[in-house]
């Protein structure tokens, strides 16, 4: 059955776009420009996800977060063109599952919403043990399931080998991954010294397929003598 989405932004032209993607997959959108008529709706039908912008003509997204919070558990993803720290905290204080800051890439936006509908379906049907399916953060959006990996909304061509390394690396973003681990995770294999010149070589031709430099990496950061990272 498809997903049932709240989608609430005061800006027409956002919202009409996100609306074409989210219905591109096949959810059903209930779309508003205002917040009254979203209150409206959440006490009418079924959601399975809200996606609110935190400044509207009327009530604000964190009172309609606060709200949801009162009586539901379906995920909620705050859209604001605020970058301050302040407003993150409080949209994830009133119960918000995720937070992302204009201007957005429409397809990272999606991303998240399948990201917060499977953990959030997980969660309700009692499953464990299993993994995150989609890591989508800074236009970066990898799919375990389909294998597929864009930037910017761009398919980048990456070997099984290739995506399996952004893969471990993004599962462990703001730790540091060590050349040895990420051998024995991505290849299967006993590492031996020899071992680190295939993940560099490796490392090297992600970069150049990111366009990510690395005397000042975006993306993969190099931590000398240890292995690398992806901040958060």
């Amino acid at each position: 059955m498809a997903a049932n989405i709240l989608l609430v932004d005061d800006e027409q032209a956002i919202a009409d776009l996100v609306e074409v993607y989210l219905t591109n997959e096949n959810y059903k959108v209930f779309k508003f420009y205002n917040g009254k008529g979203a209150l409206d709706c959440i006490e009418k039908e079924k959601l399975d996800l809200a996606i609110l912008d935190v400044m509207l003509p009327d009530v604000d997204g964190f009172s309609i977060c606060q709200q949801i919070r009162e009586n539901y558990t379906f995920p909620v993803i705050m859209l604001t063109a605020k970058e301050e720290e302040i407003d993150k905290i409080t949209g994830l204080t009133l119960g918000a599952d995720d937070y992302i800051t204009k201007p957005f890439r429409p397809l990272e936006l999606i991303a998240r919403v399948k990201a917060q509908l499977r953990r959030f379906t997980k969660y309700n049907i009692g499953e464990t043990g299993q993994d995150e399916r989609l890591i989508a953060f800074s236009g970066l959006v990898l799919d375990l399931d389909t294998h597929e990996c864009t930037l910017n909304e761009k398919k980048l061509s990456l070997t099984p080998t290739e995506f399996s390394i952004l893969w471990v690396l993004c599962s462990n973003r703001g730790r540091v991954v060590s050349s040895e681990r990420l051998f024995q995770e991505v290849w299967g294999d006993k590492y031996f010294s020899n071992s680190n010149n295939t993940v560099m070589v490796h490392i090297r031709h992600l970069r150049e397929k990111m366009q990510d430099s690395a005397e000042h990496p975006k993306y993969i950061k190099t931590v000398w003598g240890v292995g690398y990272k992806i901040e958060k």
